[in-house]
């Protein structure tokens, strides 16, 4: 999980790069984000520089993880990510997303083949959604189809 914290904390500070470095380049590549859903890895990576540019001031970024497994390649973590940041320019602000991550061990390497991330339906979900339409609302790139 190091290597996966450290990747979403930079991409909370605007970095995208650690993070496009986890993803499969080989299709099928799945991101059903909690501001857009994209579809196959030539859409999926170059939307982390996209979203990169949304955040910034990363004040914590932490990953409570609720399971995790492993089945010959293919390997997933659910949990729960706990992150203050700024989106948009606007102050930092604390927000949750529920995450699934499903990897692909390629070559002896684990990448990442699907993220799912939304907001909890329960406790403080005003932040988080707030966070959220931030991000969908500074994303004039292309519509927002989650």
């Amino acid at each position: 999980m190091p290597v996966l914290t450290e990747a979403d904390t930079a991409l909370h500070n605007g970095n995208a790069e650690p993070r496009k470095a986890l993803w499969s380049r080989t299709d099928p590549v799945t991101l059903f984000g909690a501001a857009r859903t994209t579809i196959g890895a030539d859409e999926v990576i170059p939307f982390f520089d996209v979203l990169a540019t949304r955040f910034s001031n990363c004040e914590s970024f932490t990953y409570e993880v609720t399971a995790a497994g492993v089945s010959g390649d293919l390997a997933y973590v659910v949990g729960i990510e706990h992150t203050t940041a700024s989106v948009g320019g606007a102050d930092p602000l604390p927000y949750a997303l529920r995450v699934t991550t499903i990897f692909r061990r390629e070559g002896g390497d684990w990448k990442i083949i699907h993220r799912h991330g939304d907001a909890l339906p329960e406790g403080d979900v005003d932040m988080t959604r707030a966070q959220i339409a931030r991000l969908r609302n500074a994303d004039t790139a292309a519509p927002d189809s989650a």
